[in-house]
């Protein structure tokens, strides 16, 4: 009996090797070799191929694309002004985050000529019934399917030709030409590029979910996000209501754009002004506390920082970040010690964004180290001041982008003042209600909040 072929594939970057590899010599990664089977197909005959001649681009005329609108402002930001006819969707979050919860609302608010097909490989039909009773779903035209058997999926689909195709999950389909099991690699690749073919050619748009792994990513092949249209990521802390749905990858519009949700008994509902929501509950002014602005695609957030020192018990200072980078942290706390002669080296600092969201703009440096400084010396930012900046490592403050917009925003939630860079300041045409200060260094911008 022959034995069966095998090889490894990289699931970042589809590298094959015949053995298994700690560390991929393509993309350089580390553990991401996955033993697939080689699958023989039989010899087919070619058949004669027409000769595909280039024509210049400008002989094509470009046509608008036809877009379904979702009924979600903040999910149809994210796509770039809704679903695209025809498009293929991906949609990846942590176990209980709320996905099948969203795709299910947004399954019933699409009503009107066209059906929905519910494809489901996880739950049952009571079970996904269960959760329509309890979101007050009442579109008739939504046709549910339990099947992992990808060539049943097909034929659904080509029988009922929906408006709308949803895959739940991607990992638990399979089809019979891959010996691999389901949620392989070779297995996902496959599913993905069948489903593709059939929706593309029928201009069916398609929403397809995927687990992630405990590094964060979509579980399977890394060509999976670069077969799609778009992918987004539903993220936020499981103990926390607050929800946000980020566009990483998007053919038809930004890919900046953030939409965020609050999870209730009714389901998602979505913020349209999140700035008021994150800052509402900031009744009274405790030192380490202090706004900042932060731009999410083309939308100016604000958001609380709050920001804790205490005295080291032991001889190594700890360092704690909760929604920002650990290693951004510890940079600033050193620019701080050197440039501002603050002693942290013998305090414990501890660095929070209310809200459970996650933030990686520059512009909030400065925001940390105002709030830092303000937890050490004990001494209160005002709470009507909102602080704006990015430090580099000689502690001196740099502009930053879309300044304009930051002003906007705060002199609309009533904020009363605000501490930008100096060279930001220079470029402002408009007149605001608040007062604008500009600093050149972060000594001068704690001797402007009080604290120096």
């Amino acid at each position: 009996m022959a034995k069966n072929k095998t090889v490894f594939v990289c699931s970042e970057c589809g590298n094959e090797s015949s053995k298994w590899l700690g560390r991929c010599p393509a993309c350089q990664a580390w553990n991401s070799f996955y033993e697939q089977k080689v699958v023989e197909t039989k010899n087919r005959q070619v058949k004669d191929k027409k000769t595909s001649i280039p024509q210049k681009l400008n002989s094509y005329e470009a046509k608008e694309t036809l877009r379904i609108h979702t009924g979600f402002q903040e999910l149809d930001r994210v796509l770039g002004g809704g679903l695209v006819k025809g498009s293929l969707v991906l949609l990846g979050g942590e176990p209980g985050i709320g996905k099948s919860t969203l795709i299910l609302q947004i399954c019933d608010k699409i009503k009107g000529d066209g059906k929905v097909l519910y494809v489901s490989g996880e739950e049952s039909a009571e079970q996904i019934k269960l959760r329509a009773d309890r979101l007050n779903i009442n579109n008739e035209d939504i046709l549910f399917l339990g099947e992992t058997d990808i060539d049943f999926v097909k034929e659904a689909i080509i029988n009922v030709n929906p408006k709308l195709v949803i895959i739940d999950s991607i990992q638990t389909m399979y089809s019979d030409e891959i010996t691999a099991a389901a949620g392989s690699v070779s297995q996902v690749r496959e599913i993905t590029s069948q489903v593709m073919r059939v929706c593309k050619s029928k201009g069916i748009t398609t929403i397809i979910i995927g687990h992630v792994t405990k590094e964060g990513n979509i579980a399977g092949p890394r060509v999976l996000e670069h077969m799609v249209d778009t992918v987004l990521y539903l993220e936020g802390e499981r103990y926390f209501s607050y929800r946000i749905l980020r566009g990483v990858k998007n053919r038809f519009g930004s890919t900046n754009e953030i939409g965020m949700f609050e999870m209730k008994e009714e389901g998602m509902c979505e913020i349209t002004n999140p700035s008021d929501i994150l800052i509402s509950e900031r009744d009274d002014n405790p030192a380490g506390s202090c706004i900042v602005s932060s731009m999410e695609g083309t939308r100016p957030i604000l958001v609380e920082l709050q920001a804790l020192t205490s005295q080291t018990v032991f001889g190594y200072p700890k360092r704690t970040a909760n929604g920002i980078d650990y290693n951004r942290l510890s940079l600033l706390i050193a620019v701080l010690e050197k440039r501002a002669g603050l002693n942290l080296g013998s305090q414990d600092v501890y660095l929070n964004v209310v809200g459970g969201l996650k933030i990686n703009e520059p512009s909030i440096d400065l925001g940390i180290m105002m709030a830092t400084a303000s937890s050490f010396k004990n001494i209160s930012i005002p709470k009507d001041t909102i602080i704006i900046g990015e430090v580099g490592l000689t502690g001196e403050v740099r502009r930053i982008n879309l300044i304009e917009k930051r002003i906007k925003e705060a002199e609309k939630l009533g904020f009363k003042t605000c501490i930008i860079p100096e060279s930001n300041k220079k470029d402002l045409k408009d007149k605001y209600k608040l007062d604008i200060i500009g600093v050149r260094n972060i000594n001068d911008a704690m001797k402007k909040v009080g604290i120096k």
